[in-house]
């Protein structure tokens, strides 16, 4: 049996964080803003012995990645890039005004204008769904294209672990409150986890438990 720490880091704020826009698979760079969203959080972290580090494929995670490396003062491990995971795929909609597609993804099945109005009465893995049906592409991914794509990614992490490992993933804002909202379907994540915040999930074979989500203080963790 392994027992893993896994330090998942939303990534720093992005051009299409600043401006509202959708950003699933599409990548926009990190700004100013961004890099020090990284920093802190590599600083927050600088303690903890890290036995490997994940990213998703998209530059703003790398780059998120390797600035928080850089403030750790233990060895550092190789990156380690895994696609499975990257943010939810918006499909047609991605890099639209967020606003806007998640009123014409939600208003015709629930009457409700926000994602966060609509997360106070349904499941996110509901917003899949629906961000699926309204893509006239249908490319989208779906509540089980997403758990599919993100199962691999904790099975090649536990694969590679040895028990007691502490792993660094650093993935995106809906990634990460699927995650915490599967693990706890009592948590409140009506907001997502704030860029360069700090959710630790602890990992027992194939079984999750939260430890804590979105952490943005200033306290250094180990």
């Amino acid at each position: 049996m392994k027992s893993i720490e896994l330090y998942f880091v939303r990534h720093g704020q992005t051009v299409f964080n600043k401006y509202n826009r959708m950003q699933g698979w599409s990548d926009s760079p990190l700004t100013d803003q961004g890099y020090e969203d990284a920093t802190n959080a590599g600083k927050r972290l600088s303690d903890v012995k890290f036995d490997a580090v994940y990213s998703s494929d998209t530059t703003r995670a790398i780059n998120t990645a390797h600035s928080i490396m850089k403030e750790n003062h233990n060895s550092i491990p190789k990156l380690t890039i895994a696609k499975e995971f990257r943010e939810e795929f918006y499909g047609y909609f991605e890099g639209a005004d967020s606003a806007q597609t998640w009123y014409l993804a939600l208003m015709p099945i629930s009457g409700q204008k926000t994602f966060h109005d609509f997360l106070e009465d349904h499941p996110i893995a509901a917003s899949k769904d629906a961000m699926k049906a309204a893509d006239p592409f249908n490319d989208a991914e779906n509540d089980a294209e997403f758990w599919h794509r993100l199962n691999k990614g904790f099975a090649n992490v536990l694969e590679a672990a040895k028990d007691g490992d502490k792993i660094l993933i650093v993935s995106h804002g809906t990634t990460i409150r699927s995650i915490a909202g599967k693990i706890d379907p009592q948590l409140d994540i009506t907001w997502g986890p704030q860029n360069g915040s700090i959710t630790r999930v602890l990992m027992q074979d194939k079984n999750l438990s939260l430890d804590f989500y979105n952490n943005h203080s200033d306290d250094k963790l180990n």
